[in-house]
């Protein structure tokens, strides 16, 4: 059997960055000396790239539309026993220069472009694949099945034993769970006043857990069941890049070699940790609360943001005092402060205590509990509880998967920068989901895997998305999409203001819950909708209509003339839509002159 080795594209002048238009060879493919393996095209000519040995061509590393510069991987070859090592690949073979053409200059390579990193030595390959995918999560899973959709062969690789990443398996839908358990328990409390009376809730943890569990089971086999029937291969462990064209999977089954053309980085984030906290289980970040370890008597949470408030809203409803700390001066950073307003109004009734602009200048273990220290303007300088939960944010898992071997460029914060193509510096690699930057959202990243996928494929793609809606799952829930008021003032955008206050709806009425509102943005230069923000119960829900019009480029009468089912929360969209355009009447206004 003969040598393995990889072959590359060979001293092409001053050419870089010059595209792939035509692949000559498939795998399987026998070549000898000089046959050409693919055909490049510049501004200047075309060139075919002659083979350096004879051989089998064993796996292609470029396609149809790459980009590619001297030293750039071609594909991988078997070669023939007694076949010499070539001291310089042959020159490719230029065609004629087309009239003109020779006085035009050679284009510089793009900003973002950059040649890849030279390749490690080539170790053995267990699995080649068109694509290998990192991490499991909705973008990393959506990005695989559309590649397996668009026949590709895929390899998607997951740390965790199950399918789904932190969103499925220790995000997102475990706390959806218990969020719809809490509000099961407060609207049964809240039915009292209207003369529904239950006794108070008695709480078995380990079946309440049980259940949770088994969502995430539910959705992690059903994701398995998809992989299967798209004949996409998991393999479960963590990866790191070794080459720009090769991956290290490490797992319970030992080590795994993976060859690709093309790869997706779908690896995510983790929470951040806060520096000085003391190494004591009873701290713990949002994984460690959704496990549901206990419900502490007293709970403490720092950050005020959409992950501390939704877990807040769980253990308060389980029985916890709650108090939160907020370093900011104010609740869910970046939301409409309109929108704020009730559900901070609706906490402070609720939990032992609502603290901003505070911070925690110190934590000690004790055996009766954690002895918290504070510093803000009407915070307490000292607290005990029984557990923190630390919900600062998360961070990016860029500097965890070996990127620099595979040439990719990664910020000092641990982000991936990418263009609309999710193309990261390195043309065959894509980068999608949490570890491109903000906003840090699931459904960000499933629509941004499939253009990965796409683009993978040889399709025209790109994210091009207008707006995406953020969700606070709290009580009440808070969505909202496009810009704030703060945003349009500071981008010099003047905005016609539509707000309707759920008081003024029959159906929240009917469901005792009137602290609602629903806001709409238009720009007052085309009157098309611009920002939209909900608060109340299902705003998640409602803000989807709302999306939609802002990429369909609706205005006011678009919506408002659209008619909604009476009695609904949804025509609250309709009815702030019918007030920014002054034709409201289930509101009186002043009439407009």
């Amino acid at each position: 059997m003969g040598r393995t080795v990889e072959v590359k594209v060979p001293d092409i002048g001053d050419f870089r960055d010059v595209e792939v238009i035509e692949v000559l060879v498939s795998p399987g493919d026998r070549v000898s000396p000089e046959d050409s393996l693919i055909t490049l095209e510049s501004d200047k000519a075309t060139m075919e790239v002659p083979s350096p040995h004879a051989g089998v061509v064993r796996a292609l590393r470029v396609q149809v539309g790459d980009r590619v510069s001297e030293g750039s991987p071609i594909c991988v070859m078997e070669v023939e026993e007694g076949e010499p090592a070539a001291a310089e690949p042959p020159a490719p073979a230029e065609a004629p220069v087309q009239s003109g053409a020779a006085e035009a200059p050679v284009p510089p390579a793009p900003a973002k472009a950059a040649p890849p990193a030279p390749a490690a030595p080539v170790e053995r390959v267990d699995l080649e694949v068109d694509l290998v995918v990192l991490g499991a999560g909705p973008g990393g899973y959506t990005a695989a099945f559309r590649a397996a959709d668009l026949g590709l062969r895929v390899a998607l690789v997951e740390r965790y034993p199950r399918l789904g990443g932190v969103c499925l398996n220790v995000g997102c839908i475990p706390s959806k769970a218990l969020l719809h358990a809490a509000a099961v328990i407060d609207e049964a409390e809240a039915m009292g006043a209207h003369g529904i009376l239950f006794g108070r809730p008695r709480i078995d943890l380990d079946r309440l857990r049980a259940w949770k569990d088994e969502v995430v089971g539910r959705l992690t086999q059903g994701l398995a069941g998809l992989a299967r029937r798209r004949k996409v291969q998991v393999l479960t462990g963590t990866a790191r890049f070794v080459s720009p064209h090769a991956l290290r999977v490490e797992g319970p089954g030992g080590v795994q070699v993976v060859g690709f053309a093309h790869a997706v980085i779908a690896a995510g984030s983790e929470a951040a940790r806060l520096p000085g906290l003391p190494d004591d289980e009873r701290i713990m970040d949002s994984t460690g609360a959704l496990a549901l370890p206990a419900i502490p008597k007293r709970l403490l949470v720092i950050g005020g943001g959409i992950i501390g408030l939704e877990m807040a809203t769980v253990y308060r409803a389980l029985g916890s005092a709650v108090t939160v700390v907020e370093l900011t001066d104010g609740l869910l950073p970046g939301c409409d402060r309109d929108l704020v307003a009730p559900l901070e109004k609706r906490l402070r009734r609720r939990l032992e205590g609502v603290h901003l602009g505070t911070r925690v200048i110190g934590v000690t273990p004790r055996k009766t509990g954690l002895a918290v220290y504070l510093e803000g303007e009407g915070a307490p300088e000292s607290l005990r509880v029984d557990r923190v939960l630390v919900a600062v944010g998360r961070i990016p898992n860029g500097h965890r998967i070996g990127a620099e071997a595979a040439g990719v460029r990664i910020d000092e914060h641990g982000f991936i920068p990418v263009d609309a193509q999710q193309r990261t510096n390195v043309g065959h690699i894509f980068a999608i989901g949490d570890i491109v930057g903000q906003p840090m959202l699931a459904h960000k990243a499933a629509h941004q895997g499939k253009v990965a996928a796409e683009v993978a494929a040889g399709h025209k793609s790109a994210f091009d998305a207008r707006a995406i809606p953020a969700v606070a799952y709290t009580d009440p829930e808070v969505a909202w999409m496009g810009l704030t008021e703060a945003e349009a003032r500071a981008a010099g955008i003047e905005v016609e203001k539509g707000v309707f206050p759920w008081a003024a709806s029959g159906r929240a009425l009917s469901l005792g819950r009137d602290d609602g509102l629903t806001k709409l943005l238009f720009d007052k230069a085309d009157g098309r909708l611009v920002g939209a923000g909900i608060v109340g119960p299902g705003a998640g829900e409602l803000i989807a209509e709302t999306v939609l019009a802002l990429e369909m480029g609706a205005d006011a009468e678009d919506i408002g003339l659209s008619i909604h089912p009476h009695p609904t929360l949804s025509e609250t969209v309709a009815f702030a839509a019918e007030a920014a355009a002054g034709t409201v009447t289930d509101l009186y206004l002043p009439r407009r002159r």
